[in-house]
């Protein structure tokens, strides 16, 4: 049961307008102009992926961050305003950027 279905029974009689509505697909995440830049590199012969460039507040990169490891089912980081994923996922992780209305540019190889 989600936070809608408890106010329905606290509150039967209120009927949800557009204003109420949120949009569940960015949650609050802010998007920019300038494209993330999603670039390959290997670290101790180990391939990872970073992506870069975002210029909202470091929480919301942060919930990003998670969002693309959860998705992914890899480990990662997010160090100096970057988002460090293990292993090569730069068409999954530009995929997925992609949907949430960010620009991506594909840096390297």
């Amino acid at each position: 049961m989600d936070l809608k279905d408890q106010l329905k029974n606290l509150f039967p009689d209120h009927q949800f307008t557009e204003e109420e509505k949120t949009e569940e697909t960015n949650e609050g995440i802010w998007m920019q102009d300038d494209p993330i830049i999603c670039k390959y590199e290997k670290r101790k012969g180990k391939p990872i992926t970073i992506l870069e460039g975002y210029t909202g507040a470091d929480e919301d990169f942060k919930k990003l961050a998670k969002e693309i490891k959860t998705t992914l089912s890899v480990g990662g980081s997010f160090k100096d305003d970057r988002i460090i994923i293990q292993g090569d996922y730069r068409d999954r992780i530009m995929d997925i950027l992609t949907s949430k209305g960010f620009k991506v540019k594909r840096v390297g190889g």
